[in-house]
């Protein structure tokens, strides 16, 4: 796949080493592409390596009934031990996660109140964090109600797609 752009320069010195397609501005002119053209996943091999990126809703999960909550818990705890002991609350914890690659904003400037914080009681459409990618600023909604029992990423830490990012408890 080619992209008509500014051709990146550096690493090895060879245009199509294997690196190349995992090097930051290559992901965002792929993530850039994306948008563009309204997809939703893009899937590349080069060599042995492998990227798989994928954008939408489809990533974040909200239970759609009790039961399916319980099966995420065990999981989540097992990715994060920092948030172990709010998983072993309940099996109704609920884990939002990174729909795309990029940096994670708390906040919606820096001398602002985060969007959400510990204990604060959030619905759907409560936005709860701001993911900047390709120089687009996305919010980013919880899709589930309930109580922020977890904030797992710093403010403007550098994350992958389906990097843990909140734990809701949605029985509160």
């Amino acid at each position: 796949m080619k992209s008509g752009g500014e051709k990146h320069s550096g690493g090895k010195g060879e245009g199509d080493s294997p690196g190349d397609v995992f090097e930051l501005d290559r992901l965002r002119q792929l993530i850039e592409l994306m948008e563009t053209h309204d997809l939703t996943e893009i899937n590349l091999r080069q060599g042995n390596e492998k990227v798989k990126l994928r954008r939408g809703s489809q990533v974040t999960m909200a239970p759609v009934a009790p039961a399916p909550a319980a099966a995420p818990a065990p999981l989540a705890a097992a990715a994060t031990p920092a948030a172990a002991p709010a998983a072993a609350e309940g099996a109704n914890i609920v884990t939002i996660k990174a729909p795309m690659v990029g940096t994670f904003y708390a906040r919606p400037n820096p001398e602002s109140e985060p969007f959400v914080k510990v204990g604060q009681r959030i619905n759907a459409d409560t936005v709860v964090c701001i993911i900047e990618a390709m120089k687009v600023f996305n919010e980013i909604p919880a899709e589930v109600s309930g109580q922020v029992v977890a904030v797992l990423v710093d403010d403007q830490q550098a994350i992958d797609f389906g990097r843990p990012l909140f734990k809701v408890d949605t029985s509160a």
